[in-house]
């Protein structure tokens, strides 16, 4: 009986800890991270030659290690806030003692700099900068409203460009892809801004829409999904984005009709919702990119 319990207790934990480091995320960022290499950074490469990399997998596995040190991290900063906008995730994720997932903390950053060390010095200098950025971010610039949400998107598309390095492939395509995440990624920062206001108002966090309110968020939002038409028009020229042109298409006609729900959007509810449908466009277009110069996947099998 007291084993069962044992058992129990350890289950619960190990699935604070997956909540903890939001598994669900660095799940998809591994599956984006190896999509990307296929499909953008090494095309010429054949599936199996780019899946069994060992280099690539220590880069994928160093990501997976800081990124999740960095939840911890922030998690750590963001307590109160937490408990107010996240309740039932903060009971989940506080079944494992703060000294716990700190030591865990610095244990996964040691991991993923060694991991990176095995591939190059350069690797291991990306992360080691990498991972001094998230816990400045986390510890200092969130509290600044502009640089805090700049530094938020940064923060997060940051992993692409350890493969990006890794490659060395700097081609017009992948920088314009770039720039489309980047936006896109700065839209849902503004939207969680705007979801998290009332953990904000209470802790005195100082975020765009408490500091300039909640029309200037949402016209800055507005003016960001005006923006992204520009790269989604510039890939649209490539011949080589293949059947992703219907991805780009289905954002096209999203984006208004999200602008439209933002404005019309006043509860905590629709804000969740709002995220909820910017996170998803993300995701498939994550996975949109199998579709890149279909006629060459046969081949690239084989």
């Amino acid at each position: 009986m007291e084993k069962n319990v044992k058992n129990t207790s350890f289950l619960y934990k190990l699935l604070s800890l997956f909540s903890v480091v939001r598994g669900y995320n660095i799940m998809t960022l591994v599956i984006a991270q190896y999509l990307a290499s296929i499909f953008i950074f090494s095309p010429e490469k054949s599936l199996r030659k780019v899946i069994l990399d060992s280099n690539l997998f220590f880069i994928v596995l160093a990501t997976v290690c800081v990124v999740a040190s960095g939840y911890i991290i922030n998690n750590f900063y963001d307590k109160e806030r937490d408990l107010i906008n996240r309740p039932v995730k903060s009971r989940i994720d506080n079944l494992v003692s703060q000294k716990t997932r700190l030591n865990i903390y610095f244990l996964l950053n040691f991991i993923g700099f060694l991991l990176a060390f095995l591939v190059s010095w350069k690797a291991a200098l990306f992360f080691a900068v990498y991972i001094f950025l998230i816990w400045f971010y986390s510890h200092k610039l969130k509290h600044y409203p502009i640089i805090g949400w700049l530094s938020a998107a940064i923060v997060t598309i940051l992993p692409f460009f350890a493969i990006f390095v890794y490659y060395k492939n700097f081609s017009e395509i992948i920088f314009i892809h770039a720039i489309f995440l980047f936006l896109l990624l700065l839209i849902r920062e503004l939207v969680k801004t705007l979801e998290n206001m009332n953990g904000d108002i209470l802790t005195n966090h100082q975020s765009i829409p408490i500091k300039y309110g909640v029309p200037f968020t949402k016209w800055l939002s507005s003016g960001l999904s005006l923006l992204i038409l520009i790269p989604i028009y510039i890939l649209w020229q490539y011949p080589e984005i293949g059947w992703m042109k219907v991805y780009f298409l289905a954002a096209l006609l999203f984006l208004p009709v999200f602008v439209l729900l933002l404005w019309n959007s006043s509860t905590t509810k629709r804000y969740i919702i709002l995220h909820s449908l910017l996170k998803l466009l993300i995701l498939v277009g994550i996975f949109s990119l199998i579709f890149i110069d279909t006629s060459l996947i046969v081949s690239r099998i084989l």
